[in-house]
């Protein structure tokens, strides 16, 4: 008797743990289906109005995901834009309404001349080599909380630097990365 009650008992606690598994599983592989490599802002001087972000987004699941929006308390402004090319033939910059597409086990490139996130309204000069904080928005791996460094110069070939970023239900986290521009 006692015996069919421990059974029991242990019958239940498997249960109930692989019922935890099961609702957690989703939520562990929200979290780190993106990552965000090579990210840095740029501004012209030190009295500039406006910058740019640019930044590598990898979409590490097999289903397609969409950057919606991005949020700083950094400037007044904060949008997703892209180069378009006018009927003068001049290249001119254009928010993105609908966000950028993120292909399943794809990747984003925001990068100079092309889809970068645009600042602003400056609300304080960004000083070279202090860092920013921004929020990018998912349609379904929600939100992505960066620490990036800010550059005013163009940068050398092969200098590093690093960012902290935080996905949604995980922990902050760092990346140091060397490359050129």
């Amino acid at each position: 008797m006692v015996l069919d009650y421990c059974k029991r008992v242990r019958y239940f606690y498997k249960k109930l743990i692989f019922f935890f598994i099961v609702l957690l599983t989703p939520l562990v592989a929200i979290a780190e289906t993106i990552s965000v490599d090579d990210a840095y802002v740029r501004v012209s001087t030190k009295f500039a109005k406006s910058a740019a972000a640019f930044m590598e987004i990898r979409n590490r699941s097999s289903r397609d995901d969409r950057l919606l929006d991005v949020k700083s308390d950094e400037a007044k402004k904060v949008e997703l834009h892209t180069h378009i090319e006018g009927d003068d033939g001049v290249m001119k910059m254009r928010r993105v309404e609908d966000g950028f597409v993120i292909s399943g086990n794809g990747v984003l490139k925001l990068e100079r001349g092309g889809d970068h996130i645009m600042f602003m309204g400056l609300s304080q000069p960004f000083v070279d080599g202090e860092v920013i904080f921004l929020t990018l928005i998912f349609e379904t791996a929600g939100s992505i909380d960066l620490e990036i460094p800010i550059h005013l110069k163009k940068r050398s070939a092969s200098r590093s630097h690093s960012h902290t970023h935080t996905h949604k239900k995980s922990k902050t986290h760092k990346h140091t990365h060397t490359h050129s521009d």
